[in-house]
């Protein structure tokens, strides 16, 4: 069942005690006019997360930061998709290298690695009228305090594994607001940047990885991505949704 907020932050960080999925319950806002740019959600326990291509995102109640912003994209057009994508990705990576330096990476298309683990994921979901990007709902699953995880997720990491320390999910919703909004002005400005500090940041660049597409598995160099979002190697170049990182 879901219950409402329990607490609200300026008026713009709200805390749900328990709900399906931030990002529904954000969706369900926004189409009942109800919300505006930089609002935030923020769940102690989400049942029915959702990751990358319909998968669930697995979290234990009060461990990790799951949370969703409402963003109004403005200037933004609709070509600039992975683009905002990527912005909100370099967010979080300056913020959570903040906290511990390190081999921090962002996997193609939006994840936040640690070494060869990861310990974020993002899920964009757009509210497109014709051709007005009206709405974005950003999705952010961030490992805080969370030791141990199930074995079907066997590479995730915490910051608490990385950096030994605990972390309250409130402060950190506000700081991942503000380094977001931070980077989607930056896109607004030089979108060019966003590109060249995404490719910077990529995981495993000039490095042979196993891509696999459909039942076809193979090997190929990454090279880096287009404005687009498309993976480029010596292989070809590959959209988000043709092929996964194997």
């Amino acid at each position: 069942m879901e219950k409402h907020h329990s607490t609200t932050f300026d008026n713009q960080l709200i805390e749900l005690e328990s709900v399906d999925s931030t990002n529904n319950y954000a969706m369900a806002r926004i189409h009942e006019g109800m919300a505006y740019d930089g609002m935030a959600f923020i769940t102690q326990n989400q049942w029915g997360g959702k990751g990358q291509r319909g998968k669930n995102w697995l979290s234990q109640p009060g461990q990790n930061l799951t949370m969703s912003i409402v963003l109004e994209p403005g200037s933004l057009i609709l070509t600039q998709q992975f683009l905002f994508s990527a912005a909100i990705a370099l967010g979080i990576l300056k913020l959570v290298k903040s906290l511990k330096k390190g081999k921090w990476s962002i996997k193609w298309p939006n994840d936040i690695y640690w070494n060869d683990r990861k310990a974020a994921g993002i899920l964009i979901e757009n509210v497109i009228l014709g051709q007005n990007w009206s709405f974005s709902v950003v999705g952010i699953g961030l490992n805080l305090n969370q030791e141990t995880f199930p074995p079907e997720i066997p590479n995730a990491v915490s910051l608490k594994n990385i950096t030994g320390k605990n972390y309250e999910p409130v402060p950190l919703a506000k700081d991942v607001v503000t380094v977001v909004q931070s980077q989607i002005s930056l896109l607004k400005k030089k979108p060019g940047k966003i590109l060249s500090n995404f490719n910077q940041s990529l995981y495993k660049r000039s490095s042979t990885i196993t891509l696999k597409k459909g039942s076809h598995i193979f090997e190929a160099t990454i090279n880096g991505v287009d404005k687009s979002g498309f993976l480029l190697t010596d292989k070809g170049q590959f959209n988000p949704g043709e092929i996964s990182v194997y």
